[in-house]
């Protein structure tokens, strides 16, 4: 479905290349201080504009439709939307005959009995995580204090993301990425065992965003290959502190207090400017296809900021559960 969380719950709505996008917040606790400017500068991160991202620009202002009077918060459901202006739908009319490789083309026009919205991607495109990231802002609101960041360390397969990027523009192809976060002041305690573990919640709102392939927190598949008495976090102090972190900060689903850390994998954007051999769905025949348009070498560059959101929006849902409205507030 289009929602994530269980008190505070956040749903996407709107297609690519329709009117507008936006989110719908519902949870959020009464009292704090919203004012449209406060969306701005993470917007702007997600933005496009930077080399190496699609020349597609919109404004992605945002317009506060409910759940803000006077500058607070009512209780009241948030709805936030922005609306598309920077749109070339023709792009795309030859994409319900030939589906792209690596895209939803296919997969939504059978689930939706051909009348999905494939214009730029419709409701699958990356565009639609502006609301993730409008939704990460009120819940860093909700838990002042933690210090959430997420970098690209990687890309292409390289550390070396400047090269990696100028050998994929001169090819005129894509390439994928590795994003690190780290939460520092995590709070302690966090988490539910098993099926909301603090990883289970993260995990699933991270593969809710586009071209994510892959997740490890701490040490991750490098644990496999440790033994016990090395991968081990030995205590040092009574606090909770441990001596090495490839735990990633979380025991048993559960936050310990030392920084929560892990990675994710983005792949290669799917509209590369090679041609490729795929089938055309309406003559049953293989065809070339260049996939033209304005699309990113790398969308991990844009990803680091979403990330972040997306464990925002996590802690402040997670947190709600364990201390509830009012002890949030208190």
């Amino acid at each position: 479905m289009n929602s994530f969380g269980t008190l505070f719950r956040v749903s996407v709505f709107g297609e690519s290349h329709g009117p507008s996008i936006g989110v719908v917040i519902d949870g959020c606790p009464p009292g704090i201080t919203v004012r449209p400017e406060d969306f701005l500068n993470d917007l702007k991160r997600r933005q496009s504009g930077s080399r190496g991202t699609t020349a597609r620009h919109e404004p992605d202002l945002p317009e506060i439709l409910s759940g803000i009077r006077e500058g607070t918060t009512t209780g009241s459901p948030l709805t936030i939307i922005t609306r598309n202006s920077d749109k070339r739908s023709s792009d795309y009319d030859l994409f319900k005959s030939i589906p792209r490789p690596g895209h939803a083309d296919f997969t939504a026009g059978v689930k939706y009995s051909g009348f999905a919205d494939l214009r730029g991607s419709g409701h699958f495109s990356g565009r639609i995580t502006w609301g993730l990231v409008v939704a990460g802002v009120i819940g860093r609101k909700i838990c002042p204090g933690i210090d959430i960041v997420a970098k690209l360390i990687s890309a292409g397969g390289s550390e070396d993301i400047e090269n990696a990027l100028n050998k994929a523009m001169e090819d005129n192809d894509t390439i994928g990425g590795i994003i690190e976060c780290t939460v520092k002041n995590p709070p302690l305690a966090l988490g539910e065992p098993f099926f909301y573990s603090f990883e289970s919640a993260v995990s699933h709102i991270v593969f809710s965003i586009p071209a994510i392939k892959g997740i490890e927190f701490g040490s991750g598949f490098a644990s496999a290959a440790m033994r016990g008495s090395r991968n081990n976090d030995p205590f040092v102090d009574t606090r909770g502190r441990t001596a090495s972190n490839n735990a990633g900060g979380i025991n048993g689903g559960i936050t310990n207090g030392n920084d929560i850390i892990f990675r994710v994998a983005v792949k290669p954007t799917s509209s590369t400017g090679v041609e490729q051999t795929t089938m055309n769905f309406s003559t049953g025949k293989m065809e070339k296809l260049q996939v033209k348009g304005r699309h990113d070498t790398c969308i991990a560059l844009r990803m680091p900021v979403i990330i972040e959101a997306v464990t925002a929006i996590t802690i402040a849902d997670l947190s709600l559960i364990d201390r509830g409205i009012y002890g949030i507030r208190e």
